[in-house]
């Protein structure tokens, strides 16, 4: 493996950095104790491409605390602050309060980036309190919510992003059928409902949007939230070499699209808006958590994802 000192040094051929869609150098250490096929892993090394090292980081209890490393390492070319679960919506307002008070440039193409790093349950549950204060009080920062649909570094417990019909350790399947009866909880829809500077989702299968989105965060004055689609094998049941085709399906099912939330305005940003969704049958049947869902459990899943895509769609027409 060739260190990360070795790789700064590299020229790359012109005609080679033309192709490159992605920044060439990496903030991301080898070494990391990610799962095999964990897409926040991929998220947060995309993250720290972007911002290139001009970045502090806020991290709860979460997969991505372990995944850093124990201390005194870290797979992080950053600063990072380990917080408790609830708080990475207050931990990042107090940094870039800091920061500005001691005459740091925050945001902007050669400001500091102020991250909050959380998962749809310290985000959507146990931190939804502390986000909506973050929002409200237009700090210059970025939340990030990478979203695996449930609790997965606790032992794989339900959250509110957790979809309709998914096994979870408390939504057992099986005979007795108590799988996940509640539809995901919209996440994106309450923060646009704080009318903040900019809000987004993105997929972790289709990097140079999320890049994009990345960099028009750092650009506009306020707070901004990115809801960040990331597969999770161990959780999922999915195998570990499936996790980009499964963020891509979500996306190209309708089940998780793609858009940004700007001055009022909602803009889709699907890889084919022209083309209907496909069948949202393709994605589940590739992931374990659904293997108790009846054809109706499905058809009702189904239903669910075009009524918000058709809602989503009417919102860009109208507001867009």
């Amino acid at each position: 493996m060739v260190p990360l000192e070795e790789v700064r040094k590299m020229e790359l051929p012109a005609d080679v950095k033309k192709r490159l869609t992605l920044p060439f150098e990496e903030h991301f250490y080898a070494g990391h104790t990610a799962c095999q096929g964990c897409g926040a892993s991929l998220g947060l090394r995309y993250v720290l491409k972007a911002y290139g090292g001009k970045a502090i980081f806020t991290i709860p209890a979460c997969c991505s605390t372990i995944i850093a490393g124990p201390w005194p390492y870290t797979a992080l070319n950053a600063p990072l602050f380990h917080t408790a679960f609830e708080t990475t919506g207050a931990v990042i307002s107090g940094i870039e309060a800091a920061l500005k008070a001691k005459g740091y440039k925050v945001k902007g193409e050669d400001g500091i980036m102020v991250i909050g790093w959380a998962g749809d349950g310290g985000t959507a549950d146990i931190g939804l309190q502390a986000l909506s204060g973050f929002l409200e009080r237009g700090h210059d920062a970025l939340y990030i919510m990478y979203d695996n649909e449930a609790y997965m570094n606790t032992g794989i417990q339900r959250s509110s992003s957790t979809p309709y019909g998914a096994w979870t350790t408390n939504t057992p399947g099986g005979k007795k059928h108590f799988l996940e009866q509640r539809p995901k909880k919209k996440v994106i829809d309450i923060v646009i409902a704080h009318k903040p500077a900019y809000a987004a989702t993105a997929s972790i299968a289709y990097p140079e949007d999320f890049m994009r989105k990345l960099k028009k965060a750092q650009t506009i004055k306020g707070p901004s939230f990115i809801q960040l689609f990331a597969p999770c094998p161990t959780g999922w049941r999915s195998p570990t070499d499936k996790t980009i085709e499964l963020a891509r399906l979500a996306v190209q099912t309708a089940y998780f699209p793609l858009f940004e939330y700007e001055n009022g305005k909602y803009k889709i940003n699907m890889p084919s808006p022209n083309k209907e969704p496909k069948p949202l049958e393709e994605y589940l049947k590739l992931q374990g958590r659904f293997k108790y869902m009846t054809k109706e459990d499905m058809e009702i899943l189904q239903e669910w994802v075009l009524k918000e895509w058709e809602e989503l769609k009417k919102k860009a027409e109208l507001f867009g």
